[in-house]
């Protein structure tokens, strides 16, 4: 888990208790920074990126009708449609980026909760968190928690909930079965940010800023490179155990590496030409297609790239994933700026029926059942998760004291 998933967990623990060592997270410095491998996305969405899990074997390609968040037309925000394939034009824009002192991203993650009974009687609830880091060329830097609220998902949600009488909190079953609900804040107190020290050993999928920097800058040289990471990259598993990605087979190296491919283009400290490799790379991989415009849960006009994901959803501590529904994940890129937007992971089926989970801390048997997922009321094509890049450059600019 990345640190916006470690965070979410916190706003969306028990609301009469928090750990101290929680607390501590949010007010002391770390430095030495950089998100850790999701998969945020998962959520994420998601780092959206560690979390992203496909079956094993072949995986019939689900069809989708545009989310509400397409947006009709063209040229809209910078998003110029491109002739050709939108990844090699991205590619070449990213090349374009100038090199700077500091890396620089703030990320926003969400997750998307059903409140209420039934489908005819509910309203969704986006769950989000927020992180803003700076990291310069040594791999030293720090990073702030946004604390954001939860808010209602669309203008009807939020009439729900006023109807409801505008809870401060509202109530969800704990998905992790452990027979419990959870609380999510919906008008927390003024916050600020809060920096803290990270760990000096901290990786992205194993690698410093200074071996990301010496990755190889040819698509091909860079996918044999990453072929050496080593990962527990399985959705499905009897037991956790790491692999390098050049043992996987089909879509599960594709998962593998569009996983990697989309760190390499958001959180990490990529330099400009390894970005480029990175949208090249993602270009030659089977069942990577583009599909048209969407809007990013910040507003923001980019191209839909699909990639051919069963399954995306975070395998936390578990030997199988924490959700009984399947998904689709899609990127959206500004191929003129050659920056990826967002990254988010659609219902493609809704969650049904249970899986035992392993024993609980407490000794208490436990299992994931459909009518405690997040999802449990979402229709295919609803977004489940996001994560938002509102910020991935280098600059020179000094980060805030």
């Amino acid at each position: 888990m990345d640190e916006l998933d470690a965070l979410r967990q916190m706003r969306t623990a028990l609301a009469e208790q928090e750990h101290p060592d929680r607390i501590a997270l949010r007010t002391s410095w770390r430095a030495d920074v950089k998100q850790r491998p999701r998969r945020s996305f998962r959520i994420p969405l998601v780092s959206l990126a560690a979390t992203a899990a496909v079956a094993a074997g072949a995986v019939v390609a689900v069809s989708l009708a545009p989310s509400e968040s397409s947006a009709p037309g063209p040229g809209k925000n910078g998003a110029v449609p491109q002739k050709g394939n939108v990844l090699l034009v991205a590619a070449t824009n990213a090349e374009k980026a100038p090199i700077g002192k500091y890396w620089h991203t703030r990320t926003i993650s969400g997750e998307i909760h059903a409140v209420g009974k039934s489908a005819a009687n509910h309203y969704k609830v986006d769950s989000r968190q927020g992180s803003e880091v700076w990291t310069d060329r040594s791999g030293k830097g720090r990073q702030g928690h946004l604390d954001l609220p939860d808010v209602p998902l669309t203008a009807q949600d939020k009439q729900k909930w006023e109807a409801a009488g505008s809870p401060n909190w509202v109530r969800i079953p704990d998905a992790e079965g452990a027979g419990r609900t959870v609380a999510l804040q919906m008008n927390p107190p003024a916050g600020r940010q809060a920096p803290f020290r990270m760990p000096a050993n901290d990786r992205f999928f194993g690698l410093t800023t200074e071996q990301i920097a010496e990755l190889p800058t040819q698509p091909k040289a860079l996918e044999k490179a990453l072929l050496s990471l080593e990962g527990n990259w399985h959705a499905y598993t009897t037991k956790t155990e790491t692999e390098p990605i050049r043992a996987l087979r089909g879509q599960e190296r594709v998962r593998a590496l569009s996983d990697v491919a989309g760190t390499l283009l958001s959180t990490a400290p990529a330099p400009p030409k390894v970005r480029a490799a990175a949208f090249r790379m993602l270009a030659a991989l089977p069942g990577v297609k583009a599909e048209g415009e969407a809007t990013d849960p910040a507003g923001r006009i980019g191209t839909v790239i699909s990639l051919p994901l069963e399954t995306t959803m975070p395998l936390g501590l578990f030997t199988a994933p924490k959700q009984l529904g399947t998904y689709r994940r899609q990127w959206i890129i500004n191929p003129v700026t050659g920056k990826l937007l967002a990254i988010r992971d659609l219902v493609a089926t809704p969650p049904r029926g249970s899986r035992k989970l392993p024993t609980g801390d407490d000794g208490k048997p436990r299992s994931l059942t459909a009518e405690n997922m997040p999802d449990r009321f979402h229709r295919p094509g609803e977004v489940a998760a996001y994560q938002v890049f509102e910020v991935t450059e280098w600059t020179n600019a000094e980060p805030p004291r």
